[in-house]
């Protein structure tokens, strides 16, 4: 990850309002053989004792699920909207283009959890996601001998995150004439870009 001083945020807490706003982190490893290892799986984000913890759940006998087994440090990549920019959107375009992005990298050690945590987290999950105290797809409204099937597939994990890393790369290194040009190009292209613009101009307003 590059560490450019411009591009960080000094505020932990709006660090970690955006991973809590882009839950659905890659999370990494490698195994015994030290092959890499991923999935994607939704992440929440807790605070105990004045550590951050990341709670989830991935399938049983799978290839990351044996690696995490074999080898506990991994790293956890929340991401965020990003677009192209383009060196003609300068007041000088003799310059490099690129890309503008934001993301987080948390690294940690994994430990699997009982299947009593197993519960909690696929409770706590649900309730967290469905934003729905009356969803009937929350986990305590489920039958029991259904969850209980389900269970058997799937396990709980904690990581607790050991370094916290982020790149906001929202053009704060480009004179004001740029910055506003590059707002109103990403925002006609509409989409993701328009999400990019959307954060630049909260970062102007902060």
């Amino acid at each position: 990850m590059y560490n450019l001083p411009h591009f960080k945020e000094q505020d932990a807490e709006k660090v970690k309002a955006f991973m809590q706003a882009h839950p659905f982190a890659l999370l990494s490893g490698v195994d015994a053989q030290q092959r890499p290892v991923a999935t994607q799986v939704p992440l929440l984000i807790r605070e105990r004792d004045g550590k951050l913890f990341l709670l989830g759940h991935i399938q049983r006998k799978t290839d990351h699920c044996k690696a995490f087994e074999q080898n506990q440090q991994v790293l956890a990549i929340f991401t965020g909207p990003h677009a192209y920019i383009s060196a003609s959107w300068y007041t000088n375009p003799q310059t490099a283009s690129t890309w503008n992005y934001m993301a987080v990298h948390a690294r940690g050690q994994l430990r699997f959890l009982d299947d009593e945590a197993l519960f909690q987290v696929l409770e706590e999950t649900t309730l967290h996601f469905e934003n729905n105290p009356a969803s009937p797809a929350l986990v305590s409204q489920m039958p029991k001998d259904y969850m209980e099937a389900m269970m058997k597939a799937i396990v709980a994990f904690e990581i607790e995150v050991t370094a916290l890393d982020h790149v906001f790369k929202l053009s704060q290194n480009r004179d004001q004439a740029s910055f506003e040009r590059i707002i109103r190009e990403l925002k006609a292209q509409g989409g993701e870009s328009a999400r990019v613009a959307e954060e630049m101009e909260r970062l102007k307003r902060s």
